[in-house]
């Protein structure tokens, strides 16, 4: 194959074997968000960059380093999304969508930044998408962690680490970044080049450095949480009262800190241990001032992200996922000119049992060779329809994975049969067969 037209590294296919895992995810995801009374949203993957350049902060390192980002024909300049929040927000302010509030939105699919590829860390990643607008109070903090919590529940996901913290008001960031700037100034040789750029752009995220060398000089830096503003601390505190009498361990982490510019007040993060140094399978927080930056009224609002590629690759090292392609039932003429009669009857199996999965044989040749192909498509059941079959309108069930004799019957028996051979709740009807 011609090595050009090979996949842009970091950025991967989904194949076959693995998309049924992909799909269970986001369905159980998505049924526990319609359950917490989300609707979802359906965002384009490219948005004009000053989208993310006004949202995100210019001196972040997605804005500076990381965007995928281009001219068109008509000399706009645009982005593919590498988050999901600032389009989202664009979207409902340009729909009037929060005329009515509290208004609670959701969206999936696929984000683009320009990293090194690595474990845990692609240029094209996907993620679920969770934004809540219109509340500000520390209850709805709460339920969005109450949501994430069930939906590990379903997902069979444990041994995660719940993180949180308050950034505060943007008053209280502004006086404790200038505490930062002042202590990590009397360190500056020890800080690494990347810390230094950060001391003068974003103080706080020297805070969130995975440098190891760094790590006593952190911990002994200021903390955020004795810099906040009297209102973020009763809601910070009241916030941690609500998760622990709902049961939620929670570990107050005065480090922790968002990269992007728009948080504000309470932020949280999901860890594992099991996935090395990309542990993060779940991050958000608050970003009040966000829709105001944009160019809306004033309101308040909450999100989170989460990582599928993480969350699929942690459920499979907790619980192996079997993504085994099932076909139940392949459909087969037992010679060449009965194949029209054949793929009738394929539709006719389908229109009774939508739950099945059914494969139709389609290429001429002998009885054994069509028997072979229907041997290896892995189904558990050949359907076979020969000249006296048609005549009798029946078909002759072959089990393909026991040694149960084949049987020849009509529609009326068919269901009793395939239940005995399939043991197979799915065989659910749809509508009886037809008759012809």
């Amino acid at each position: 194959m011609n090595k050009s037209l090979k996949a842009i590294r970091g950025m991967s296919d989904i194949l076959p074997q693995h998309s049924s895992s992909w799909t269970r995810l986001e369905r159980s995801i998505a049924s526990v968000l319609n359950l917490y009374g989300y609707r979802e949203i359906r965002l384009p993957i490219v948005e004009k960059s000053d989208v993310f350049q006004r949202s995100i902060g210019d001196q972040t390192d997605i804005v500076q380093k990381e965007m995928y980002s281009f001219a068109d024909k008509n000399g706009d300049f645009l982005t593919l999304r590498p988050e999901g929040t600032a389009g989202c927000v664009r979207a409902v302010l340009e729909n009037n969508l929060l005329q009515k509030i509290p208004q609670k939105l959701w969206y999936m699919g696929p984000m683009f930044r320009h990293e090194r590829p690595q474990r845990g860390r692609q240029r094209q990643f996907h993620q679920v998408g969770v934004e809540f607008f219109g509340s500000s109070t520390p209850e709805a903090d709460a339920e969005l962690i109450l949501l994430t919590k069930r939906i590990w529940k379903n997902l069979k996901i444990h041994n995660l680490r719940l993180e949180i913290n308050s950034l505060g008001d943007a008053h209280s960031r502004k006086l404790y970044k200038e505490k930062l700037v002042s202590y990590f100034s009397g360190h500056l040789d020890k800080l690494d080049e990347e810390s230094i750029l950060r001391l003068q752009k974003n103080p706080l995220r020297i805070l969130d450095s995975k440098n190891p060398s760094l790590k006593d000089i952190i911990s002994g830096a200021p903390s955020l949480l004795d810099s906040l503003d009297e209102q973020s601390r009763l809601h910070f505190q009241k916030f941690q009262s609500i998760l622990d009498t709902c049961g939620i361990t929670a570990v107050v982490n005065p480090r922790l800190v968002r990269g992007l510019d728009y948080y504000n007040g309470t932020v949280f993060e999901w860890i594992t241990e099991e996935l090395g140094a990309q542990g993060t399978v779940c991050a958000g927080g608050r970003y009040d001032t966000l829709l105001e930056v944009m160019g809306g009224a004033a309101m308040p609002a909450i999100g989170l992200a989460m990582g599928l590629e993480r969350l699929l690759e942690l459920q499979n090292l907790q619980s192996p996922l079997d993504d085994t392609l099932t076909t139940d039932l392949y459909v087969c003429a037992t010679e060449n000119g009965l194949d029209i009669a054949s793929l009738k009857w394929a539709e006719r199996l389908r229109d009774a049992y939508p739950k099945l999965s059914i494969q139709l044989h389609t290429s001429e040749g002998k009885l054994k060779a069509r028997l072979k192909k229907a041997d290896r498509s892995g189904a558990k059941v050949a359907i076979l329809i020969g000249e006296d079959e048609l005549k009798a309108d029946k078909v002759t069930v072959k089990p393909l994975r026991t040694r149960a004799e084949q049987i020849t019957c009509g529609a009326s028996e068919l269901e009793e049969v395939l239940r005995h051979l399939l043991q197979n709740e799915s065989l659910e009807r749809g509508s009886h067969i037809d008759t012809e």
